[in-house]
């Protein structure tokens, strides 16, 4: 059975990654495209690397006519994202690769995003998307938020060392490289060549990082009390990819048994032998997450490594394997391409 499926947010790097991956997904069929900014252009001509594609022209999100939909992506800005799917019609499933519904408590998201949640009601309904620990309440949902590439990378890496009680959980520190597909397309001074090549640097350094909100919710919820970790995300001059290195207290032979139990039934979630380390390189293009587990010097203490690519396996992969659940379809339909390397 063909699934309709329409993109708000066409021209965007996660939008292009969804229309990737879903051009060799075997029920999936794209209906509708959005962009207001680039309405009346095609695919081609905003992504010129789609060309081959049988696309709609791009049109703006007003126009769509969502009773032929079955399910939305939404690849907007955050508080855009809230303001558009409060509009959109009851019927419809959506998954929302922004931050606007991800924070359950609607505080949160203005504590973290600097302002008021525009669709509290909505916020009721959502499920949080960080498929391989939600997968029975994504199933069932009519809204999916997507969680942060950041956030999802560190979580991959801790969730089931805390659920396991294997690791202290006061003093986890999270060093976090991620490459520069991370910050959108929109131009940034920032993120000129001349400004970002050759050089690397820390940024959102003293816990003001947005996807702090996710580790705390989750992490304290998986607890059963507070937990705060340390988290520094740094930028590098290469276009995509994470890699997450947790330092924690707890033995390495334990830490690396709970992941390997955690996840030894998981399609994308690649534990790798004790003293082996992934690469970014090893998981670009793919909705793979590879992790590793090595011992410290200082006995007592581990170290976790997990690496993923930020625009499929944090963001767009992940989306395409939250909206398979919720449409009945194989998990990892469309999914199982195999990381570009080199």
């Amino acid at each position: 059975m063909t699934q309709r499926i329409a993109i708000i947010g066409a021209s965007g790097y996660t939008g292009a990654e969804l229309i990737r991956l879903i051009a060799t997904h075997p029920s999936f069929e794209i209906k509708a495209l959005a962009a207001n900014s680039k309405a009346g252009q095609t695919m081609a001509q905003v992504f010129p690397h789609l060309r081959h594609l049988d696309l709609p022209a791009l049109v703006t999100w007003e126009e769509i006519d969502f009773d032929g939909i079955d399910l939305c992506f939404c690849a907007l800005p955050h508080k855009t994202s809230q303001e558009v799917i409060s509009k959109l019609p009851g019927h419809l499933k959506i998954v929302d690769l922004s931050a606007d519904f991800r924070l359950r408590d609607p505080a949160d998201y203005g504590k973290w995003y600097g302002n008021p949640h525009a669709a509290e009601e909505m916020q009721k309904e959502a499920v949080y998307g960080l498929t391989e620990f939600y997968r029975d309440d994504i199933r069932g949902a009519r809204l999916v938020a997507g969680t942060g590439c950041n956030a999802a990378t560190g979580q991959f890496a801790l969730r089931p060392l805390i659920s396991a009680g294997v690791i202290g959980l006061d003093d986890i520190i999270l060093d976090l490289k991620c490459g520069v597909s991370g910050a959108g397309r929109s131009l940034k001074e920032n993120l000129l060549h001349a400004e970002l090549s050759e050089g690397t640097n820390a940024y959102a350094v003293g816990g003001t990082h947005r996807h702090l909100g996710e580790f705390d919710q989750e992490f304290s919820k998986l607890a059963g009390r507070d937990v705060r970790v340390q988290f520094t995300p740094h930028l590098l001059p290469m276009n995509r990819g994470i890699l997450a290195t947790a330092y924690v207290s707890g033995e390495a032979d334990a830490v690396h048994d709970a992941l390997t139990r955690a996840y030894a039934d998981e399609p994308f979630l690649e534990v790798l032998p004790m003293g082996e380390t992934p690469s970014t390189h090893h998981v670009r293009g793919s909705n793979f997450c590879h992790i590793g587990v090595t011992g410290d010097r200082i006995p007592g203490r581990a170290i976790v490594v997990a690496a993923l690519d930020n625009l499929t396996k944090g963001s767009s992969g992940q989306a395409v394997q939250n909206a398979n659940l919720m449409l009945g379809v194989d998990e990892t339909a469309g999914l199982m391409l195999a990381p570009c390397f080199p």
